[in-house]
């Protein structure tokens, strides 16, 4: 579990094919102090495994299925990512619960600065639009986030203050970049929930459907 603090921004310094997946060797500093082999490490969102590590490095394997459903398939040597250690027992929690079990790929489609803040506009895959509300939590590369605006259909719209815009690699995005997302936990549970009371199979319909109630006349 992690909280979505980001605690610095590593760099991937190698990647190896395997048969059934891919081996990232990252370049890090302080979340190397205490990380050990089995150790899980929040990775741009997802979360990882570490199976080797050096002196300025430490190593994870991403298995297909994995790299179907983030952007860890993209990694190439040079690219700047989020890391964050699994939350400590007893340790300050700065954000959301941060599974690191990406949901999904989104697509950036705005920045825009007003003043020091700077707005992020995403669009987020399938899985993530029934649970995301405003001033709800959303996950982008592992980053703890609290939606600010629904804009369009499928879309938010996130606040970056500059100390998020400096300490990750959010300020390396531009418009048509892919961003690992992952939705608030409890809004995926109590979507889940409903969908079973409904008898539907599908959490986006079973959000449309309550949607759909709430807005009747008369409810």
């Amino acid at each position: 579990m992690f909280t979505g603090i980001i605690e610095e921004v590593g760099r991937v310094t190698a990647v190896r094919s395997l048969e059934e997946g891919r081996e990232i060797t990252i370049g890090a500093s302080l979340v190397l102090e205490d990380l050990k082999v089995g150790d899980s490490v929040n990775v741009d969102g997802a979360c990882q495994t570490v199976v080797s590590r050096g002196r300025e490095s430490f190593s994870v394997q991403a298995i297909r299925a994995t790299l179907s459903r983030t952007t860890l398939g993209e990694f190439e040597p040079g690219r700047p990512v989020n890391l964050e250690r699994a939350l400590a027992a007893g340790g300050r929690f700065g954000g959301h619960w941060v599974q690191g079990h990406v949901d999904g790929v989104g697509t950036v489609r705005e920045l825009r600065r007003a003043g020091e803040t700077v707005f992020l506009r995403v669009e987020l895959p399938e899985p993530v639009r029934p649970v995301t509300v405003p001033q709800g939590s959303l996950a982008i590369n592992g980053v703890s986030l609290t939606v600010h605006a629904l804009p369009a259909e499928g879309e938010a719209e996130v606040a970056l203050i500059p100390y998020t815009y400096e300490h990750t690699n959010l300020s390396r995005l531009k418009p048509g970049d892919r961003v690992n997302v992952e939705a608030d936990l409890v809004g995926k549970y109590v979507v889940r929930y409903l969908a079973r009371l409904l008898g539907l199979a599908d959490p986006a319909e079973a959000w449309r459907e309550i949607a759909a109630r709430l807005q009747a006349p008369g409810t």
